[in-house]
């Protein structure tokens, strides 16, 4: 499987540190080379936000599943991320 960062979250990851977006982009690349990322991923309650969040650490990656393939909607800190 793979994923597809929206312009919106490839700017909200570009604006995260230096090590915080190598590490995100890491375990991205480890969740989607798993026979089923699915064991990684939690659904969200309120899918105005999305469908999917990812746990980098105190970092959040919110996502839908478009075909066949995640769109990677939102990134940011744990704090911040849901408002």
């Amino acid at each position: 499987m793979e994923y597809v960062l929206t312009s919106h979250a490839l700017k909200q990851l570009q604006k995260l540190p230096r090590e915080i977006q190598i590490r995100i982009i890491k375990k991205l690349d480890f969740f989607c080379q798993q026979e089923d990322p699915f064991d990684y991923v939690e659904p969200l309650i309120r899918s105005e936000l999305g469908t999917y969040r990812f746990r980098v650490g105190d970092y959040r990656i919110i996502c839908d599943l478009e075909n066949g393939a995640f769109l990677i909607l939102l990134v940011g800190h744990r704090r911040h991320i849901y408002r």
